[in-house]
């Protein structure tokens, strides 16, 4: 095994403690985590197959589902193995450069999350508000635009991350006290003055979190009010059934930051583990619950999948 090499800019190689003070129980951890891991795999895969294979789901709205569950997949599959190895293997070592892309496509692919999750906002507001203009606004170019959008804000706002973190020197250890390469975790361990990854880090999650949900709520204070001014209650219904499946996918989404968030603040002197339960839930949730949101609330999804079933039964 690599040493931690006090000579050098940085260390060869990082050790992920895992989830500290739970060390004795993460194989039983792992079990459910696994569990997760699979459901996510196989509920965004399902929904990628669907979606590619039936021509009538080559809409907008079905479109921007296709982007989040592929943006599910990868933020599940950057930490999940690592974090499995670490339970199952004990294989805690992780290269330095491997440690920096992955905090890099985790935090990421977090931010493309967030961006879809108002693209959606923004097809409902459009579907329900300006419906007779719906397929002369989310036309191909647009949807493909608001997608390089997306992967666009993302790359700029986290390639500086990387470039930081190597100009430190990391006198405090190699341990990362964490199941994978998270941001904070990383700046811990570093010697001299962090205070701009501090703030930067902070900034960027607060630009984020802050605009984008405040843009998702006004789009939806544009549809209630579009809603409520429909003659039938029948139509009222309709309306509010094809936004329920997007705003389960933002309180998944958001619940757990939001929690997070509160913890950090409220709960500061929380034992460890309790927080980084809370990250981990952040990234697993969303990928696990998200296929099912949309398989079960999702009329034409939920007709592809059943109709998948019956094949093979016969």
């Amino acid at each position: 095994m690599s040493a931690f090499n006090v000579t050098s800019t940085h260390p060869a190689t990082f050790l992920l403690v895992g989830i500290p003070g739970l060390e004795h129980l993460h194989i039983w951890i792992s079990i459910p985590f696994c569990f997760a891991y699979t459901l996510a795999l196989l509920g965004n895969c399902t929904l990628l197959f669907i979606i590619r294979t039936d021509a009538a789901l080559h809409e907008p709205m079905y479109l921007f589902l296709a982007m989040l569950a592929a943006i599910d997949l990868v933020l599940s599959s950057t930490t999940l193995p690592k974090m499995l190895a670490i339970f199952w293997f004990r294989d805690r070592e992780i290269n330095f450069y491997a440690c920096l892309v992955q905090m890099f496509f985790l935090h990421s692919f977090s931010i493309m999350e967030s961006s879809v999750l108002l693209a959606m906002a923004f097809d409902r507001y459009v579907a329900i508000c300006k419906p007779l203009y719906y397929t002369t606004i989310l036309t191909r170019p647009l949807i493909t635009k608001i997608g390089m959008a997306a992967v666009t804000r993302a790359v700029t706002l986290m390639t500086p991350l990387p470039f930081l973190l190597r100009r430190f020197h990391y006198c405090r250890g190699p341990e990362i006290a964490h199941c994978y390469c998270e941001h904070m975790a990383v700046v811990r361990l570093a010697c001299g003055d962090t205070r701009f990854n501090n703030i930067y880090g902070i900034a960027v999650a607060m630009f984020i979190v802050v605009l984008d949900l405040l843009f998702v709520i006004l789009s939806y204070i544009f549809i209630l009010r579009a809603v409520l001014q429909l003659a039938s209650q029948e139509a009222r219904y309709k309306a509010f059934g094809t936004c329920v499946s997007h705003v389960g996918a933002i309180l998944s989404t958001y619940t757990p930051v939001v929690i997070s968030s509160v913890m950090h603040r409220v709960a500061r002197r929380a034992a460890p583990h309790v927080h980084i339960l809370l990250a981990i839930f952040y990234l697993l949730f969303p990928p696990m619950i998200n296929p099912i949101i949309y398989g079960v609330k999702t009329k034409q999804i939920r007709d592809h999948v059943l109709s998948l079933f019956r094949r093979k039964n016969i």
